[in-house]
């Protein structure tokens, strides 16, 4: 199972650092994302492509996430000469992150991480 099954992302940019909020779909939902969508399995996911911290803020009022990342944009949109200065497709490859299903089982079969 992917992140993507439950819950759906944006993102917004600010110079070098990417805001991406994580939303669960359904607000049952939102404890799992709270325990498995970590800060330490965040910034190993964008590993490479990170320069600088990755912080997570809840708001569990909306069940949503909220991570800041800094240094992901390759200097900001005026330096970067990436396709996506902006880092709009950060929010889809956040959703590609391997959670646990019902059975604890993630999709690649190992046990999800808390």
């Amino acid at each position: 199972m992917i992140l993507r099954d439950l819950a759906h992302a944006r993102a917004g940019d600010k110079g070098d650092i990417s805001c991406i909020s994580v939303i669960a779909r359904d607000p049952a939902d939102y404890p799992r994302l709270e325990r498995e969508v970590t800060v330490e399995r965040v910034r190993a996911h964008f590993a490479g492509h990170l320069r600088g911290a990755v912080r997570r803020y809840a708001l569990p009022g909306l069940g949503a996430l909220n991570f800041v990342l800094e240094g992901a944009l390759g200097g900001g949109v005026t330096r970067s000469l990436a396709l996506d200065a902006h880092g709009k497709c950060l929010a889809s490859r956040m959703l590609e992150l391997p959670v646990s299903g019902d059975d604890g089982a993630a999709a690649d079969g190992r046990l999800g991480e808390g």
